[in-house]
């Protein structure tokens, strides 16, 4: 009695799914650690010169102007150094050292961080890769050049869309109700995704009338908002997180969307798919 060795077909549906998985998890996982470490360049130390603001550690006064005997109350602490002082300090030792309030490198926190950004920009993959699956069924050409369409669509989406009203904060700022802003956000991110794919793939103007109105629809209504506008961190620092967050995310969805093509080719050719065209 000899042995028969045999390769069992796989169906069309789970050779499909072999494809947007491993595409997905390469480019998610490669994509996701270079964006952490470009975090940890340029988003955490100005997130962590924000917390220094937001415990009390650092205080933002308010005008830079002498003190004229009106403006002290609640402002001016003892043993905390003037307006001028502090910023002449700080800006040359808290935004040029991301662990600002420690004595070096928080590993720990350092090493989650990019865990979860591996693992975010995986599920990003993972819906990119599927949109894309989907996309070259209707004869749409899937490289790692074209990626890069498909990544900055993804940032728009995801990144610019909401953040177009509702911009990434640093912790103690003014903010609304938090189950009001995940609805907008959730919102917004599904019209723009419907909005981008009529843009795409629609074939005439009344398919993209339908997709301006969808891009508009989220910041028409408005996002929602604080009832007082306050905080403790300075606006300047505010502004550059928010700044530094869209630059490092775009960055993010180039690479995904990059990575995603190349991978999704490679997996085709590999597999011995028929190319669309």
């Amino acid at each position: 009695m000899h042995m028969m060795s045999a390769t069992l077909p796989v169906s069309p549906a789970t050779e499909m799914f072999l494809r947007i998985l491993t595409s997905a998890l390469f480019a998610g996982a490669a994509a996701g650690f270079i964006t952490a470490l470009l975090q940890l360049a340029f988003v955490q130390p100005v997130l962590l010169h924000a917390e220094l603001y937001d415990s009390g550690a650092m205080v933002h006064f308010e005008s830079a102007a002498p003190s004229t005997g009106q403006h002290d109350s609640g402002h001016q602490h003892a043993g905390e150094p003037t307006h001028g002082d502090e910023h002449s300090h700080d800006g040359g030792h808290a935004h040029g050292h991301g662990h600002a309030h420690g004595d070096g490198p928080d590993l720990m926190r350092d090493g989650l961080s990019i865990l979860f950004t591996m693992l975010t920009y995986t599920g990003y993959a993972l819906i990119l890769v599927a949109a894309m699956s989907v996309a070259e069924t209707r004869g749409a050409t899937i490289t790692a050049r074209t990626g890069i369409i498909w990544g900055a669509a993804g940032f728009v989406t995801f990144h610019l869309a909401p953040g177009f009203s509702l911009a990434p904060e640093v912790p103690g700022v003014a903010a609304a109700d938090i189950g009001a802003r995940q609805i907008w956000w959730f919102a917004t991110v599904a019209t723009a995704a419907v909005g981008i794919w009529l843009i795409a793939f629609g074939r005439n103007w009344m398919a993209w009338g339908a997709a301006a109105l969808l891009l508009l629809a989220p910041h028409v209504v408005g996002a929602p908002e604080p009832d007082v506008l306050a905080g403790p961190v300075p606006p300047e620092i505010a502004a550059l997180f928010a700044s530094r967050a869209f630059g490092v995310g775009l960055a993010a969805w180039v690479m995904v969307g990059c990575l995603a093509g190349y991978f999704w080719r490679r997996r085709t050719i590999g597999t011995g798919t028929v190319l669309p065209g």
